[in-house]
């Protein structure tokens, strides 16, 4: 065989494994697009982005302390004049809270709704309703034993 029959004889079998491998990526695309259907034809959960933010003040320290709360507000009820330190996040389970930053105008958020509350910013939170109780959980990322607001006098 000549080496002009040798080479052509490498191109092809080159071709012919690319072709090959081809067919598998194409598979395999094919499998991951359909993944999403399948995993909702097998009744498995999909999360939903709520809230989607930039934030400046996070915690640097080698290690950092997650805090989860919880607070129940009656109608009328309001939070002591403070500041955070880290950013803290609120999630709106029931009723409507209101968060009044110093020098801004007031925010409202609804049930199912999310807010941060940016570190420094001097601030207080309402329920400003007459009759509905406000239920929120809070998230805090913060150094470990900060304390989760400072009063501001």
């Amino acid at each position: 065989m000549s080496n002009r029959s040798n080479n052509w004889t490498l191109v092809t079998r080159g071709l012919t494994a690319a072709g090959k491998s081809m067919g598998n990526c194409v598979a395999i695309l094919a499998l991951l697009v359909s993944l999403p259907s399948m995993a909702q034809e097998s009744n498995t959960t999909k999360s939903q982005l709520l809230l989607k933010e930039l934030v400046q003040g996070m915690p640097t320290s080698e290690r950092q302390e997650v805090r989860v709360l919880t607070a129940n507000f009656k109608p009328g009820d309001k939070t002591v004049f403070h500041t955070h330190r880290f950013p803290v996040t609120v999630y709106i389970l029931e009723g409507a809270f209101t968060l009044e930053l110093e020098g801004r105008e007031p925010i409202t958020v609804k049930a199912g709704q999310a807010l941060v509350e940016p570190p420094g910013e001097k601030m207080t939170g309402y329920n400003r309703s007459t009759g509905e109780p406000l239920r929120v959980v809070i998230f805090y990322a913060s150094d470990p034993d900060t304390p989760f607001l400072d009063l501001v006098h």
